[in-house]
């Protein structure tokens, strides 16, 4: 059995407006509707867990309501950091499930072949991560009076769902807090484990500025 743990604790802040990112509709229903719609069109049986802060919840059943959204999925609350939230998450996982992945509430357009490469590396490796080339040129700061080009070609974009055998996940969220932990990959590579790249898709963009919300209009046809 699958399960995915769906982070959606953003304000919104960097999109200006007082609703929550997740919450925006986009093409008849919100995009975290569209995210979650779219690995139960990849697996209809996995389990989905959806990690909001307690203050939106309400917002967020009455959105349900509103858009007459009635897929399944368990609740939990948001914690302090995303470490703490997907650690709140996976208190309500199944004991059935094998498999575990993590995703960004706001990436709506993960295709249904990078989650399925997610899944299927996770099931042989133990740890999947989906990745996408760097296309731009990129430079790292040495100091404060200057910095140097690095080869792009060494350095790849990450993407989620990032998927993990059950047991590695939780045995590896049980590692104490700290500020190393920028994902879940993170988390499990600090535990000991390394972890396989598999091919993402371009259009998975993590939606977080005005600009992202028209790509995602054009996206969503």
């Amino acid at each position: 059995m699958n399960a995915v743990i769906i982070v959606a604790g953003g304000k919104g802040l960097r999109m200006g407006g007082e609703i929550p990112k997740q919450f925006l509709p986009l093409g008849g229903k919100t995009i975290l509707m569209r995210t979650i719609n779219r690995f139960l069109e990849f697996d209809s049986s996995m389990q989905v867990i959806l990690v909001l802060p307690e203050s939106q919840q309400d917002y967020w059943y009455s959105l349900c309501e509103e858009y007459r959204f009635q897929q399944p999925y368990v609740i939990a609350n948001g914690g302090e950091t995303r470490f703490h939230s997907v650690k709140n998450g996976l208190a309500k996982v199944s004991k059935a499930v094998e498999l575990i992945g993590v995703h960004d509430g706001v990436r709506p357009f993960v295709s249904i072949e990078t989650i399925r490469a997610a899944y299927e590396e996770a099931s042989r490796s133990g740890a999947a991560v989906p990745v996408i080339d760097v296309v731009e040129t990129i430079r790292h700061l040495v100091d404060e009076s200057g910095s140097v080009t690095v080869p792009r070609g060494d350095y790849r974009l990450v993407q989620t769902p990032q998927v993990f055998s059950s047991e590695l996940l939780l045995s590896a969220y049980a590692q104490p807090y700290t500020d190393f932990f920028t994902d879940d990959a993170s988390v499990v590579e600090r535990f000991g484990h390394a972890v396989r790249l598999v091919a993402g898709n371009r259009e998975n963009i993590k939606i977080t500025t005005p600009f992202d919300l028209k790509v995602a209009e054009v996206l969503k046809d």
